[in-house]
């Protein structure tokens, strides 16, 4: 007998799950399909993500529902459109050898006009995100009268989202002796009420240990400084050449940002938030489950709800607001009983909140070094030559051309032919990561942000991207100009109007004394030390400008000033007026944000903050008032522009 035959399912249920590869059950639904099958019973059920929670409600309500009939029995609640269009193509697929089953997926982001005649046409199942389904129950488009049966998947996430009073609405639409069952990865003061409030005497079910993580998770944090998180991002994806990651940002600006980063420096990634419109969500996703996509950069709403198959890593840009999210964050990966890797990326002010993270999830985190420059060369070098050693070889189509080929060849020896072979591909990511900067943070707090590991000497200079610089041409300027020998230049992380410079410490006297009374395209060039007064961490003046119209500046720890709405300066508001951000150093007493921005109207609004040391101007409370409008954002994603460079990677 078949496992889920043996578990009281029909013929043409377990016909459907076999054809999709379901071999065994797994413990949540080993537990929950025989007490769901009954029909009688209220159900809390605590399971993380990735364990089955869809098949273990959605085979026993199948099994349930009367599908002769158009009435709409039942209703499942979850909190994004990925999860609610998933959820409605798994029954859809459990379904299959079931004759007059509709079921129907109900979301923002769609003609609710469609998604209404959907549902008269007789939709026995309707799976739906709150807000819609209110907006649906307003318009009297839905008749929940006759449902029998609610589910709410995701409960703990629905709650955060502040989706309580559209629960209350759609459950006091429905009669009061249905069943409901509860679904949740986490189990929050709040959702125990909710089960309380509308259920009678459940049934609790809990896989695993309550609130704790998935145990085929592995949890490791690095700590870094701040300006080299996005560094540590790239080094972690390019020491795993085989990375299928997710990575989380904390805003939407930040998710927009750290995608066109990714997609400028030659990664294939792309961003997924709450500003895009569906057809443009829709085609990351497309992009991402086909994996033409190496990493996805969301946020935690819009990364709800995906369920796709063999992501490696996920990867905690920037730590939840919410502790309880980093459960639903990690268990994006290690899926169906396989293995992953959660990863932080944190400075040292953040390492409280691993300690936090380690209580709730009762896993312990594992401390780890960002890769050097060598560790990732061999990483990327074996990754090569497993490729070549697995590689299929066409014999018929490259038959003709080997004469050729051996006779071009027939004077290296098998060794030549193996190094040089692999050195048109290898010397690329050599020349990019030699001489690469330690970027872990120094575990005794002392400030590396001047003099790096090795004796070489930080700076700062206020030129970058805007100025229609790279590296390589920031190389030549600052040798040109100063005289040092571009040797002694070790490496430049360009930015968008500024970028930091790390040299030889005996060069660096010499370079900074140079650019004194330099001017650059009419502007005055500043080179100092990471180490000097106008540096993140000294006590003076430091300014940021962004630049471009509807493009961020590098935000460090600042926003700069930008051209919002197409104003014709680059430093402007919507109108092309000038904003500026000040901020003193962490050795100041204060620090005061000033915010001079052209409104739409060509009136003059002025803020004037002041908060206490350790705040920059754009973060806390005065945040709102220094960035500005962002624009239209549902299009944002099509605004900015990309520039195309290789990769300096495989």
């Amino acid at each position: 007998m078949n496992k889920f035959e043996a578990l009281g399912l029909n013929n043409a249920i377990v016909k459907a799950v076999t054809e999709l590869g379901f071999e065994a059950p797994t413990p949540i639904q080993e537990k929950t399909i025989p007490a769901l099958l009954t029909g009688t019973t209220d159900l809390v059920a605590l399971a993380q993500t990735g364990t089955g929670k869809t098949a273990a409600f959605g085979l026993p309500l199948i099994s349930l529902i009367d599908f002769k009939s158009r009435d709409t029995q039942a209703v499942i609640l979850c909190p994004t459109r990925e999860l609610c269009m998933q959820i409605t193509r798994d029954l859809q697929n459990y379904t299959k050898y079931i004759d007059g089953a509709n079921i129907v997926a109900v979301y923002g982001g769609a003609s609710i006009e469609g998604q209404s005649r959907e549902i008269k046409r007789g939709a026995q199942i309707v799976v739906a995100t709150p807000g819609r389904m209110n907006d649906m129950i307003n318009r009297r488009n839905v008749n929940l009268s006759k449902v029998r049966y609610a589910v709410l998947d995701e409960a703990d996430e629905m709650l955060n989202m502040g989706f309580k009073e559209d629960l209350d609405t759609i459950l006091s639409q429905t009669p009061a002796e249905k069943n409901t069952w509860l679904f949740s990865a986490t189990m929050p003061d709040e959702v125990l009420r909710i089960s309380k409030h509308y259920m009678s005497s459940p049934i609790e079910i809990t896989t695993g240990t309550k609130n704790s993580g998935n145990e085929n998770i592995e949890h490791v944090y690095y700590v870094v400084q701040a300006r080299d998180k996005y560094p540590t991002l790239k080094r972690i994806a390019d020491s795993n050449p085989d990375i299928f990651a997710i990575v989380f940002c904390r805003t939407k600006i930040e998710t927009q940002e750290i995608a066109d980063k990714l997609i400028k420096d030659g990664y294939n990634a792309d961003a997924l938030h709450g500003d895009l419109s569906q057809s443009q969500r829709d085609h990351v996703m497309k992009r991402y489950r086909s994996r033409s996509l190496q990493m996805l950069v969301a946020t935690d709403v819009a990364a709800r709800g995906i369920d796709v198959q063999d992501v490696t890593h996920v990867i905690n840009y920037a730590l939840p607001d919410e502790i309880e999210n980093y459960t639903h964050r990690s268990g994006r990966t290690a899926r169906a009983g396989k293995t992953g890797v959660s990863i932080a990326i944190i400075n040292m002010k953040e390492v409280g909140k691993i300690r936090i993270i380690e209580r709730l999830i009762k896993t312990k985190f594992t401390q780890a070094k960002v890769p050097n420059g060598f560790e990732v060369c061999e990483k990327q070098l074996f990754s090569l030559v497993k490729k070549i050693h697995n590689v299929e070889v066409n014999e018929k189509a490259i038959e003709s051309y080997l004469p050729g080929i051996y006779e071009e060849l027939k004077d290296l020896t098998r060794e030549d032919i193996i190094k040089r072979f692999v050195s048109t591909e290898f010397n690329r990511f050599l020349d990019y990561y030699k001489n690469a900067p330690d970027l872990n943070a120094s575990s005794s707090g002392r400030d590396q942000r001047s003099v790096s590991t090795n004796g070489n000497t930080k700076l700062f200079i206020n030129l970058g991207e805007m100025d229609k610089l790279d590296s390589r041409s920031m190389t030549e300027y600052i040798s040109e100009v100063s005289g040092v020998a571009a040797n002694t230049i070790v490496s430049i992380d360009v930015k968008s109007s500024f970028s930091f410079i790390e040299v030889k410490t005996e060069s660096a006297e010499v370079i900074t004394g140079t650019f004194k009374n330099i001017q650059f395209n009419g502007r005055n060039v500043r080179i100092e030390s990471r180490g000097a007064s106008s540096s993140s961490t000294g006590g003076g003046e430091r300014r940021s400008y962004g630049g471009g119209n509807g493009s961020y500046g590098d935000r460090g720890n600042s926003y700069g000033s930008r051209s919002d709405r197409g104003g014709s300066s680059s430093r402007g508001g919507y109108g092309g007026g000038e904003r500026r951000s000040y901020g003193s150093g962490s050795g100041s007493g204060e620090r005061k944000s000033y915010s001079d921005r052209s409104s739409r109207g060509g009136n003059t609004a002025k803020t004037y903050n002041e908060s206490g040391a350790g705040e920059y101007s754009d973060r806390g409370r005065s945040a709102r008032v220094s960035t500005g409008n962002t624009g239209n954002s549902d299009d944002r994603k099509n605004n900015f522009k990309r520039e195309k460079r290789p990769r300096k990677a495989f």
